[in-house]
This record gives C-alpha cells, structure tokens and sequence, in this order.
C-alpha cells in the first residue's frame, strides 16, 4: 500500500496538518504526567466506507512512532453505526495530540469514500464509470482521490500535467477545436486529449479531428441519445453537468462511457468519528 501512487507526498501533507494543529506545543496534553500510558478506540458513529488509514497511521507515526494501532476495519470496508474502527495505545500525550489531526483525516476521506461508493453503486447495472474531477480541497488532491478509488468510482486526471482538458476558454484562446488538438499532438503526442463540448457541432469538429474523449457538457438526455449516434465509437463519451443521485442514473442508461461528478470530492459532509479512552 505505501508504494500506491497517491500516497505519494503523504509524509509532508501529515506533516503541514500537524503544525498547523500543534504549532509551537500542546499545552492541555502538558497537564498528563509524560510517562501515563493510555489506550483509546476510535468508534465511527454512522453507516460509512471507511478510508484514510495511511494518513492516520502517518500522523501518529509522526507524533511517537512507538504508538500501536491495531485496525478492525480496512479502507474500503463498509461499516454500521458505532463499530470499532481502530484500537490505539502509547503514551497518553501523544494520543492526545494525534488525535484531531488522525480523526480529520479519517472522517473527512471516509465521508469522500462513502459518497463515492452510493454513486457507484447507483449506475452497477450500466456499463458507465463515475470520475472525481479537480474540484477538491486543497492540498488534500491525492487523499481525496485515492477516497474516490476506495469507494469504487474512477480518477480523472489528477493535475493540469497528466492529460489534456480542452475546454471552453482554451478553444477560444487557441482559434477553435481543431487548432486546440493540432497543438495539443504536437506538445505532447503521449498525452491522452479530451474536449469539453456543448452542442453537436463542436463534438463532430472534435471527433473528426481525433480527440480520445469528449466531454459532453450539460447535454439533456435527447442531446445525449444523439451524440451517441453520432458518436458511433470513435471516442470516449463523458458526460458532465452536476448531476446527483437522482438524475444520473438516466445519464448512464443513456449509454455514455463515463460521468464526471465533482459533488464527489466538493459536496461531502465529514462522517462522524470519536476516539474515547479505555
């Protein structure tokens, strides 16, 4: 697990939580005697996906690597109201102190993984996949996605640096969508391309000038029957358009080969973790 690709950076983003919670010293957790041993659990207090593990191992690592954490559920695991997620014990002042920073982590990339397991779960019986996009909080890029892939959707491009986005204000800039793919292929031929579109127009000027994806933006479910058809496998069909849990599942019966849903990583309220002493 530490050599995912999305763990990378992990170290340094723990560390910039913890100095911003901690600063020049604990001063409450000063009051405990240094040498006083603890054990707490941490319970989850509502139906999740739990996700986030790396970090908190991280953060208590960074605070007293002689901390133990005994995990009864994994990233990825579907869990009920008041189940025991994880056991932690060490030093009393270092539980203490890790505690905020771990439990932010924890109920903010499990609440990520738990959107991202009901949308999925909401299209299984079409051929579509649902994608995170660049809408997240910053500097918790790669947490928020690696969530998305524990709750069962699919990663967009991860930065401005992985794969072309071609969209409204870039066509304008670059003298249209032809213009816009011919320098895209010239920068950099091993880039995937994508064209945001929004009439079918545009998608048959981006399909016949070799784009891989189109991204078909705000089209109504007629528009989307059409550019199917005229689609006619030549490329990847994303739909976009801030769809919820009610009106994408129509998206993805429609046929379209991916969903972008920001409401993924922008839209998630933090599932509700404790950490109590034993």
């Amino acid at each position: 697990m530490q050599n995912h690709p999305l763990l990378e950076g992990l170290e340094a983003s723990v560390r910039a939580a913890l100095m911003e919670d901690i600063g020049s010293g604990d001063i409450t957790a000063e009051l405990i005697p240094a040498d006083t041993t603890a054990r707490a659990q941490v319970i989850c207090r509502e139906a999740a996906v739990v996700c986030g593990q790396p970090w908190v191992q991280e953060v208590f690592r960074q605070i007293d690597s002689a901390t133990r954490l005994d995990w009864h559920r994994r990233d990825g695991a579907a869990i009920e109201a008041n189940e025991l997620v994880f056991t932690v014990s060490g030093k009393a002042r270092s539980l203490l102190t890790a505690e905020r920073t771990a439990l932010n982590f924890l109920q903010t990339l499990s609440a990520v993984a738990t959107r991202a397991r009901e949308y999925a779960g909401l299209i299984q019986h079409t051929r579509a996949r649902i994608l995170d996009t660049r809408k997240t909080l910053p500097g918790l890029r790669r947490a928020q996605k690696y969530a998305v892939l524990q709750g069962g959707c699919l990663n967009h491009r991860l930065g401005l640096y992985d794969a072309f986005l071609i969209k409204e204000n870039h066509i304008r800039a670059c003298g249209g969508i032809a213009a816009a793919i011919s320098a895209a292929r010239s920068l950099h031929p091993d880039r995937p391309v994508e064209v945001e579109v929004e009439n079918l127009e545009q998608l048959e000027e981006a399909l016949t000038n070799g784009t891989d994806t189109v991204m078909l933006d705000n089209f109504s479910l007629e528009e989307l029957h059409k550019a199917l058809a005229l689609n006619a496998g030549r490329a990847q069909l994303e739909a976009s358009g801030g769809y919820d849990r009610h009106s994408i599942v129509a998206v993805a019966e429609a046929g379209v080969d991916f969903i972008s849903v920001g409401a993924l990583t922008k839209h998630c309220r933090a599932i509700d973790f404790s950490m109590l002493f034993i």
